[in-house]
This record gives structure tokens, sequence and C-alpha cells, in this order.
């Protein structure tokens, strides 16, 4: 088949290399790319799938590859476009992502003139793109620089960009010759079958895991494909595993060992077993706070990372293994020892079943109106076992990390290092445009959904009877106040809410949603919040639920310090308007760790 121009030669190129979806939004210096969709047949070039808004277009790009695994692509004009597209990139960027963004560019005649809209957009990504970033600057040069950046994210994990000025979009396709300076270029990646150290170092690993007697376990996302090695090695050492926020979904919290997040959204019984470990294992994780790993004498450690250059970085490990988790985990778990003395593994066990209680006394404190975790606790039994889940930064990210039980097939995920507002919604498009068969929640504060989710509702109402299982629920945590931020001013600055940073006008979000054709749900009562899961879950079409919640509910981890602790109550102190409220529900809270608890079978 023959490709007039440039801009139809790329879309062709696209789906030879299987990517079917574009999230984009259309600008002047696209337009011969956009032509180029016009012109061709639909069945044939990736579908172009229209955000509104630039950032939303990369968001949806990283949810896409974040839920699916593949490697996904974000379009912008050039100028104005081109950097509203970082945020969502650096998002991939910092969570280790492959996403290429295309993006548009003034004529080359008019490169360097201070022309109307020109950015020095090679200077603009260099950071962002770090990885790969190149300007095509003839036809001849499109396949490779697209192939190579297609590539590059994939074997980076990594954003790439492709800058593609506005008259060789337009230009006529002709592809490289078997010349001098000519770059030919060739499709399809396959990864090495096999990664792996070599037999002195897993041999140095096990003898550090095997002369431990109380072994904790640390995984991130990078663990995911190793679940069950990750099982059975956890077995076999007698150890618990914590996660990273970003590694949620990488183990069964029914499991009894499992001890959840671990850091500032963190687990008492994560927090516990680092404290009391001897012997660290992380797998699959760059977790940054090592003030919530062991004391640096205190612990042996090895560490596991398909990433050579993001290894050993986090904590003093004694061993640094270099390969993909569940191969070296593989080739490990035959020189690993049962540890008979299970005393470990059962006070870990006895500290995680202890924390479930308390977490189902804190979401049944009575709050005015609803006590946000009791939303996630209700929701938590009644989650289909094939959903997907996002949550975004915020307050909503807390009750994600320790209210929700993730069961085995089911997958979350977050803007887990960037930690940006506004991702949840637009991750939640991306993961049902590759799962249109799968249900899918968005977790997300009104914060969040002010800044750019309600605009996002006009996709997913654009989009959405495409998709096989209609399922998109939009759940958001309606407290009119930037909450963690609020939480945060209180707890490290000392500081009373400063009312007009915080405070956020009051909107219906069910009202806007059913004004454009979703199902608004609006939940002011405890006592609704069940029964509102039922009617999102099996609704006929996506639902937003907008719950009133409570913003005095401190989302403060069960570890906090003296410092947060007696900083708060200096805000409360210096006439916080929210000062009564912080006091009975952090008390009322806090006081359901040391209440006993009913035996279930009683």
């Amino acid at each position: 088949m023959a490709h007039t121009t440039v801009a139809g030669y790329l879309l062709h190129r696209l789906m030879e290399w299987e990517v079917d979806k574009v999230f984009a939004y259309p600008g002047d210096g696209i337009n011969g790319i956009v032509a180029a969709w016009s012109d061709a047949d639909p069945e044939k070039v990736p579908k172009f799938i229209q955000s509104r808004h630039e950032e939303m277009s990369a968001f949806e790009a990283v949810g896409h590859a974040k839920f699916t695994g593949r490697t996904s692509v974000c379009m912008a004009t050039s100028g104005p476009g081109a950097v509203h597209l970082l945020n969502g990139l650096y998002d991939a960027k910092l969570d280790r992502v492959p996403v290429v963004a295309i993006i548009g560019q003034t004529d080359r005649t008019a490169i360097g003139g201070s022309y109307q809209q020109e950015i020095d957009l090679q200077s603009l990504y260099k950071d962002v793109a770090s990885e790969y970033v190149q300007t095509v600057m003839s036809p001849q040069q499109l396949p490779n620089v697209l192939d190579r950046a297609i590539r590059v994210a994939e074997t980076q994990r990594a954003p790439t960009a492709v800058i593609i000025p506005l008259d060789v979009q337009e230009a006529e396709y002709s592809p490289p010759t078997h010349d001098f300076k000519m770059v030919p270029s060739s499709l399809g990646y396959s990864p090495a079958a096999t990664v792996l150290p070599d037999e002195e170092a897993l041999d140095r690993a096990a003898a550090v895991l095997n002369e431990g007697s109380k072994v904790a376990i640390l995984a991130g996302a990078g663990a995911r494909e190793a679940s069950r090695e990750l099982t059975h090695a956890a077995d076999l050492l007698g150890g618990g595993i914590a996660k990273a926020l970003l590694g949620k979904d990488v183990v069964s919290d029914e499991l009894p060992y499992v001890t959840g997040a671990i850091g500032l959204l963190g687990t008492r019984p994560s927090w516990e077993m680092m404290r009391d470990c001897d012997t660290l294992l992380t797998i699959g994780s760059s977790f940054p706070y090592s003030q919530f790993l062991p004391e640096f004498d205190q612990a042996r450690a090895v560490q596991i990372d398909i990433d050579g250059g993001r290894i050993g970085m986090r904590y003093p490990y004694e061993v640094n293994l270099v390969g993909d988790a569940g191969e070296v985990l593989g080739a490990l778990i035959p020189k690993l020892q049962r540890k008979e003395d299970r005393a470990w593994r059962d006070t870990i066990e006895k500290n995680v079943a202890r924390w479930w209680e308390v977490m189902e006394g804190e979401a049944m404190v009575e709050s005015d109106p609803i006590n946000p975790l009791r939303v996630f606790s209700e929701l938590s039994p009644r989650l289909p076992d094939d959903v997907m889940l996002s949550a975004d930064s915020g307050s909503a990210a807390n009750w994600y990390a320790r209210q929700l039980k993730v069961r085995p097939g089911m997958r979350g995920s977050l803007s887990g290092t960037l930690a940006t507002m506004g991702p949840g919604v637009p991750y939640a498009i991306g993961a049902k445009f590759g799962h249109p068969r799968r249900p899918m929640i968005a977790l997300v504060g009104d914060g969040a959904m002010q800044m750019n989710g309600m605009a996002e509702l006009i996709t997913i109402r654009r989009y959405w009877e495409e998709w096989e299982d209609p399922r998109l629920i939009v759940c958001v945590l309606h407290n009119n106040d930037l909450n963690q931020v609020t939480w945060e001013i209180r707890a490290t600055e000392g500081a009373p809410t400063f009312l007009e940073s915080q405070r956020l006008p009051e909107v219906s979000y069910a009202g806007f949603a059913d004004s454009i054709g979703l199902r608004g749900i609006t939940v002011e009562r405890p006592e609704e919040i069940g029964g509102a899961w039922d009617e999102a879950l099996s609704a006929d079409r996506p639902v937003v639920l907008d719950v009133y919640v409570d913003p005095d509910m401190p989302p403060i981890p069960p570890h906090a310090t003296l410092e947060q602790a007696r900083d708060t109550a200096a805000a409360v102190a210096k006439g916080d308007e929210s000062a009564l409220g912080i006091v009975a529900q952090g008390i009322k809270t806090k006081a359901q760790e040391f209440l006993p608890q009913r035996d279930k079978d009683s």
C-alpha cells in the first residue's frame, strides 16, 4: 500500500507496531497528521481518542500503558500543546512507563525565526524524554526515528518524543535508500528471555537470606509478574511482604502475611515489620523513603531489580542482583532454606489480623456527614474479581492504600512518584480503552475532580458506548476541601487551615454527570453507602458517586511521629476552624487501635 504523505506513513507504521489507539488533541501544528486520519480507512489506522486537554491525553496514555503493559502513544500540536503534555509525560518518566509523544512543530523554514507558537522543543523535552527525543527533518528519517522511539520506550520503560514539523508531515513520503548517510530501520523488538546475575551472586544473596531469622520483604511494581515466586520465597523465608504504593496489586491483601502499604500512607504492620526485622529483601521497588526501612545498621539486605541504574541506592544493600524479578527469584528459590521457626511469621500475621480489625473499627467511627474510610471499607468486599482501580493524589490515596483489600486478578495504580493531582479519571479512561470488558473504578477527591475530572467526564460520555462492559465508576470524596494539603499544613507546619487556599466551591458532581447523560448518585448518609456501590456496580452506564464526607477525619499514618502530633495540636491551639472536629475524630479514630476487638465468631 502506497502512503502519499509522511503523515500517512506515520499512521501506517504505528499500526505495524500494533499501536491501535492514539490519545490526542488536535491543533494546527499536527494538521497534516489529522488530515491523514480523515483520508484513511478507519480500520487501517489507529483510533484517534480526543481528550478535553493535552495533559489528559498524556495521562490517558500513561493509564493505558500501566494497565496493559504496552507502549502507548499521545499526540499534541506544537507550542502550547507540547507544553501541556509535559505533566503527564513526567508522570510516565517517574513511574517508568513506556509512552511515545508525537508533537507537531512549525515549518522547517520558520524554525529559529521566533514564529508563532514556535518553542525549542528539543530543549523543552530534553529532560522529560531524556532517553530519546528527536526531530524528523526529512521524510526518509521518519521510520528510524519512530521505530527507535518505540524501542527505547519499551526497553527503558520511559517516555520518548518524536517532533515532526508541519511541512514534513505534508511532504511526500519516500523511504530511506541504500545510500551514504541514509539510516534504514526495521520493525519489532523481542526482549531477552533470561536476565540473570551469575551463580556466585545468587549464592551470596541466598546466604544472607538464609542466615536471617526475621526477614522482611518489600515488593514494588517491578514484581508484578512474579507474584507466584514472591509468595513462594516469602513462605520459605517465613517473612512478611510489605508493598510500595505502586505495587499494591502485586500480591493479594488476603494473604495473612501481607502487611500492606509502606511509608507515609502505610500500615502499622509494615512499619512494625521494618522496625523489628534483621534481614530485608527488596524486589522491583525504588521506594524513596529510607526512614520507613530498617535502621542502616539493623538489617542485612538484598535487592533485585531489572534496572541496574536504580539498584542499591535506597538502602546499604549487601547484595544487588540485576535481573527480571520472576527469573531471579526462580533461580534463588532452590538455594533458600525453609525456616522451621515460624515465630516471626506468626507475629507478622497477628499484627496483620489486628490491623484489619482496626481498619474496620476506624471505618465505622461516626462522622458528619460520612466517614471517608467507610466509603472504601464498604467497597472492598464488593470489588469485582477483575476490577481495575485508579486513585488520585490526595486523601483518596490514603484510603485506597489502607482500606481496600486487593485480590488476585485485580489491578490498581496511581501517580506513584510524581504524585500529581488529576490522573485518576484519565487513567480510568486509558485503562478502559485497554480493557473494555473489565469494570473500572476511579477514586478521587473533589479537588482533583474540579481540576480536570469533570471535563474528562465529557470524554467518558463520548466514548463509553464503545466499551463492552459499560461500568466506569468515578467516586468523588466531596468535602469542599483540599484535604491532603490541609492535613499536611496542620501536621508539618503547625498552622491552621488557610481557607482562601483550601476551601473549594460547592458543586454537584452527580448533577453534572446526570446533565451529560451519565448516571449520578448522591450519597449523604452512612447507611446509603453500600446500596450506592451496589447500584453503581450494576449500572448500564458510567456512574459518578458523589459522596459527602467529613474533612476532619485525619489521614495520619498509624505510626505518626510525636512532632506531627504536636504540630497538629499547635494548629488546633491557634484556632483552626475545624479544631473540635480534628480533636474528636483524631481521638475516636486512634482509639480503635487500643479498643478490644470482638471475636468475629462470637
